[in-house]
């Protein structure tokens, strides 16, 4: 059974990211969506909201691949969590030219921690490479229409999070 790992901090949850999600459920059997636990960042949503959010929106993706997805928080070291999951592959989604010199440095640093692990980069889709959770939440807070870039219901708990 081929698992991979697609981490993120997913706050909120983007068409970006499930774009990526249904185009990696085609590379592995068993996908587990990494939710990291980063404290400095000072996330919007709750842990327990951004899995909530994950789950209800890789649901129906899950029954409709047959792959199964599994949402996974964690706060270790990316390599570490691949290890713990049983991933041999890492999912990474890119969107531009400067996503890619970031993540080629943490493949580096991978690599060198644990060289049994594959990293996988999927290119955002044309649709989607301008989306990414921070610029949402901006947009959100300003008044602005966010329905092209998030599913409904994380479109309303935007809202209802910023009244």
């Amino acid at each position: 059974m081929r698992v991979g790992l697609y981490p993120g901090t997913f706050d909120p949850i983007t068409l970006g990211h499930t774009d990526i999600i249904r185009r990696a459920c085609t590379l592995v059997d068993r996908l587990v969506i990494g939710v990291a636990i980063n404290r400095d960042k000072g996330p919007m949503f709750t842990l327990e909201d951004r899995v909530s959010m994950i789950e209800a929106e890789c649901a129906p993706m899950a029954a409709e691949t047959g792959v199964e997805i599994e949402v996974h928080p964690f706060e270790n070291l990316l390599i570490d969590c691949a290890t713990d999951v049983g991933a041999s592959v890492i999912i990474r989604g890119l969107r531009a030219v400067s996503d890619f010199e970031y993540e080629f440095q943490m493949v580096g640093m991978n690599r060198a921690m644990n060289d049994q692990i594959e990293t996988v980069f999927l290119m955002a889709d044309a649709h989607h490479q301008a989306i990414a959770s921070r610029l949402v939440k901006e947009i959100a807070r300003l008044g602005g229409d966010i329905r092209p870039f998030v599913p409904p219901a994380v479109a309303s708990a935007l809202k209802d999070r910023l009244g």
